[in-house]
C-alpha cells in the first residue's frame, strides 16, 4: 500500500480485515491461534511518531474490534467499509 493510501486510513474509519490474520491475544481465545479475517472494527490510532520523532512501525494501524480487543495491523490487511 502506498503512502497516499495509508494516509487515507484515518482515526474513526470503520474497517474490515480482508486477509487471513492469525492472532494469539483475542480475549475469548487467549494463547490459541484465532483468525480475525472478516472482523469489523474502528481505527483508533495510526502510529507515525513516538515522542515527537517519526517512526516506521511494521503494523501502524491500531484497530479496536471490541472494548477488550485491539490489534495492530498492516494497511494491506484492511479494507474500508
Amino acid at each position: 500500500m502506498s503512502v497516499m493510501e495509508q494516509q487515507a486510513l484515518s482515526v474513526g474509519l470503520r474497517v474490515r480485515v480482508k486477509t487471513p490474520t492469525i492472532v494469539y491475544h483475542h480475549p475469548d481465545h487467549r494463547n490459541e491461534p484465532f483468525d480475525i479475517q472478516g472482523m469489523e472494527g474502528e481505527i483508533c490510532a495510526v502510529l507515525s511518531d513516538w515522542q515527537g520523532r517519526p517512526i516506521s512501525p511494521n503494523y501502524p494501524i491500531q484497530v479496536r474490534f471490541s472494548p477488550k480487543f485491539v490489534a495492530h495491523l498492516h494497511p494491506d490487511e484492511l479494507e474500508v467499509i
